[in-house]
């Protein structure tokens, strides 16, 4: 901005007069200042950071106004009351007579046939009045028709990806159970849509008289039974007391007022790491604005002392400086704005799997919020240099000595800090996490800058054995010590955020799986039912000959304990249990399971003459517990519990712990009765087996013998998981691209810092003898360093931070990666190598007189 620009009647002008004069002066200033490489770092790295937050808010935005706009859509009802039994005529009158609508829905899975091929599906039996709200999607053959009617008697609807896995076509007939079907209409769309693992099977409607008459609703099958209730606010108001009275009972409720709709743990926990990884981008645009800041504030000290002697104030100058970054930062939140929106489609188009529902189109807040996070960059990591340019006399015109001296480092790291602090809060809502990460974070910066200073120093010593280009390439590094260590920590952050996805990805299926002997089951036989049980294990021995033990399958619930209610009787962390809002699996057997250890008390066979009696409140029988549950529910010997079976009581007394081993894969329970108990209730039978993957065509026509046995596939299981994980982290690194380039920005920065101390040194090489070819492996020799450095760093950060998350966390075997060893520094040499050779391109072009002209100006 040069000194002509300002008129000298500018002091006296009227407010608004000039504030207008400011801004044209910041713009004319800005337009200007667009062609310096510093005030293009500038905007790069606000872009990139506006981009970012933009991204992941444009994207979380849709969806929290989705959830909120079809919440009872999504939920079913207004009201939705889950248990494991068929709900009583006394809970639907009672509903009914509040003025709710009602209706009945059931969920199970089951195999599903045709022509010799089987498919394991989700079923849901639904009653006339459903859906109460929303409507269904589903193609009749001539496209999709949105339609609330249900299936036909003797018809069903089916999800396309069982008619791909079984080569359905419309009006062919799909067996289940012992009924067979005529499939007439895909099914698209349908509200309370299931996500998660529970969506991974492919979904079948069908009338709930139908799914009875199939024999699948048997005693002892795993059944879910939904009663959705819709009704006016103060309907839902007046059953307050009596829902609290039906939890008390062992029934889960769902309120709409109170539980927002869930979206799946997969996708929750996505939109937490999508947010932290944003931030990241945000956290390396800063750096690259602070690096920026400095040159153009050098730049800009004899334009703001001409100013001085033309008459403005202190007040004036930081007005027009402020008019022109603002005017920066509002034209690169739009730039990153658009970019953002690109970016949320790229996401959704990764996550829509997962989204059961409609998403609306993007709010302006995410676009305001990415605003303010460009003017927070610039205030919290440019703020404390710009103050120079207000600071700045009149008299450096003739004496350069007298430039303003720079900000204190400790300054600017508190400033950046604290807004970084605030953009935490801001985007996480949670202040104690904020703190921790931001206190985390600055004690980690600290360590790894020590760490960066000592690899650099041996850096130093280690390439006086090496070609004369390298050596000079260290010492470039070496000279400008500072500047280079924040930007191999900027690279080393981010190479380590994206290896440790890559590792943790892989590991955690990976780990899993190396843990299982060879012959360790991959299906599960359950539904089994007791005339079954002989012949369907005969025919079974037939195919494998590795199986685990029958166990018998009694659905409970635990209702009281110590004959307090049992939500009541545990520690309020606790009170959402799953054990306590779900029926859990109860079993009785002589002899301990093999995977199982009592780690305090007895096993009850082992001298405990009440075994095998009729349980009662005053003779409670022994039972043996899992110790995750007892730590759960802070549970111990001689405790008693009483459980809900089938709407009777049955009373025991805690006489074991037991460590279960619950990655084997055979069948495990929370709780195991002894013999003679719980036989008199309706039960199934569970057995898990190893067939290898070549001869699974051995159980078609067992499932067709059998068919209301369902079998779950674990190898399919894992490879669902696979998939959802991939996916996720897939839209993690969509945003770690962002925080790459950010560190792009840092290093783009950092270069158009340096950059009259580079040209200088160049234009000093070539005058003596230094020709292009050795300049160009000098270059390449300083950045393959910087890049070897960062990926170095990075490689120990993430195998640092790996260790802790398998070792604290996940309880998996920590391992060194050597691909990580040598894929990162190598890579990082290539990568930034690359990259810096290419933004250094205009500097070797540039003749030795003009950069020594460049250093005179600087």
């Amino acid at each position: 901005m040069s000194a002509r620009s300002i008129p000298a009647q500018s002091v006296s002008r009227r407010p608004l007069a000039g504030l207008v004069h400011t801004l044209r002066l910041g713009w004319a200033g800005l337009r200007r200042d667009l062609r310096a490489a510093d005030v293009r770092a500038l905007f790069l790295a606000l872009v990139l950071a506006v981009a970012a937050t933009t991204m992941i808010g444009f994207f979380l935005d849709r969806i929290g106004s989705a959830l909120e706009r079809q919440s009872g859509q999504l939920l079913g009802g207004d009201l939705v009351l889950v248990q494991g039994n068929p709900f009583d005529t006394e809970i639907l009158d009672t509903l009914e007579d509040a003025g709710m609508t009602t209706a009945r829905q059931v969920n199970t899975v089951s195999m599903a046939g045709f022509n010799d091929q089987f498919q394991l599906a989700s079923l849901k039996g639904v009653a006339p009045a459903y859906p109460l709200y929303g409507s269904f999607q589903v193609d009749f053959g001539e496209g999709a028709e949105t339609t609330t009617r249900l299936p036909e008697r003797h018809t069903l609807w089916v999800e396309p990806r069982l008619g791909t896995a079984l080569g359905l076509s419309l009006g062919d007939s799909l067996t289940l159970g012992d009924e067979s079907f005529r499939v007439s209409g895909w099914i698209l769309e349908e509200p309370d849509q299931d996500v998660g693992l529970a969506s991974f099977n492919p979904r079948v409607m069908i009338n709930l008289p139908d799914l009875e008459h199939s024999g699948l609703i048997a005693p002892g099958a795993r059944l879910t039974w939904r009663l959705l209730a819709a009704g006016p606010p103060e309907a839902v108001s007046s059953l307050d007391d009596q829902l609290e009275t039906w939890q008390d009972r062992g029934i889960r409720v769902i309120d709409v007022r109170k539980d927002s709709p869930r979206i799946g743990r997969a996708l929750e926990r996505s939109q937490q790491y999508l947010s932290l990884s944003g931030l990241a981008a945000v956290l390396l645009a800063g750096v690259a604005v602070a690096m920026a800041t400095r040159r153009y504030v050098e730049r800009h000290l004899d334009t703001a002392a001409l100013m001085r002697c033309f008459g403005a104030s202190q007040q004036q100058l930081a007005r027009i400086f402020a008019a022109q970054l603002a005017m920066l930062a509002l034209t690169a939140a739009a730039a990153g704005a658009v970019l953002g929106l690109v970016g949320q489609w790229a996401l959704l188009k990764l996550l829509v799997q997962f989204l059961p529902l409609e998403l609306p189109p993007p709010g302006v807040l995410p676009l305001l919020l990415g605003m303010l996070t460009a003017v927070a960059i610039l205030i919290g990591f440019a703020g404390p240099t710009l103050l120079r340019l207000k600071q700045v006399s009149a008299l450096k015109v003739l004496r350069r000595e007298l430039a303003p001296l720079p900000a204190a480092a400790w300054v600017i790291i508190a400033c950046a800090s604290l807004m970084f602090g605030a953009l935490l809060w801001l985007y996480s809502g949670d202040p104690v996490l904020s703190a921790g990460l931001l206190v985390g974070g600055l004690i980690t910066l600290v360590v790894l800058w020590v760490v960066a200073q000592g690899m650099l120093s041996l850096l130093l010593w280690g390439a006086r054995l090496l070609p004369q280009h390298w050596r000079m390439g260290s010492r470039q590094l070496a000279r400008r010590r500072q500047s280079s260590i924040g930007q191999i920590l900027a690279f080393a952050v981010t190479f380590a955020l994206m290896a440790l996805i890559a590792l943790v990805r892989t590991d955690l299926i990976d780990d899993w799986q190396s843990k299982l002997p060879a012959d360790a089951p991959n299906q599960f036989a359950i539904n089994i039912q007791p005339s079954q049980r002989d012949g369907f294990i005969s025919a079974l021995d037939n195919i494998t000959e590795s199986r685990s033990a029958v166990y018998p399958l009694v659905r409970g619930r635990l209702v009281e304990i110590n004959d307090v209610t049992a939500r009541d009787a545990v520690p309020e962390e606790a009170r959402n249990d799953g054990n306590l809002r779900r029926e859990i699996n109860l079993t009785w057997a002589d002899t301990m399971p093999d995977n199982n250890t009592i780690t305090e008390g007895t096993w009850f066979a082992d001298g405990d003459e009440r075994a095998g009696q009729a349980a009662t409140p005053s003779e409670p029988v022994g039972v043996s517990v899992a110790e995750s549950m007892a730590q759960d529910l802070s549970l111990g010997i001689g405790d008693r519990l009483t459980f809900d079976i089938g709407g009777r009581e049955v009373t025991a007394e805690i006489t074991s712990l037991r460590q279960v081993d619950w990655e084997s894969f055979q069948p495990n329970f929370f709780v195991i009765f002894p013999p003679g108990v719980l036989e008199r209730f309706s039960h199934s039978f569970i057995t898990a087996f190893h067939l290898p993957t070549d001869e699974q065509q051995a159980l078609g026509p067992l499932v067709q013998q059998y068919p209301s046995v369902s079998l779950l596939d674990i190898d399919a299981i894992l490879q669902q998981v696979r998939d959802l994980l991939s996916q996720v982290s897939r839209a993690v690194e969509l945003v770690l691209l962002f925080v790459l380039l950010a560190g792009v920005a840092v290093l783009y920065a950092a270069l158009t810092a340096s950059r009259p101390a580079r040209a200088h040194e160049w234009a000093l090489l070539r005058v003596f003898g230094a020709g292009d070819k050795r300049l160009v492996r000098t270059q390449l020799a300083e950045f393959g360093w910087l890049g070897f450095a960062s990926g170095l760093l990075g490689a120990m950060l993430a195998e640092g931070v790996s260790a802790l998350l398998y070792g604290v966390w996940l309880d998996l075997d920590v391992r060194v990666h050597l691909s990580v060893w040598l894929l990162m520094p190598l890579g990082g040499a290539l990568l930034i190598g690359a990259i810096g050779y290419l933004l250094s391109t205009p500097l070797r072009r540039q003749a030795p007189m003009e950069s020594l002209r460049l250093l005179g100006e600087g």
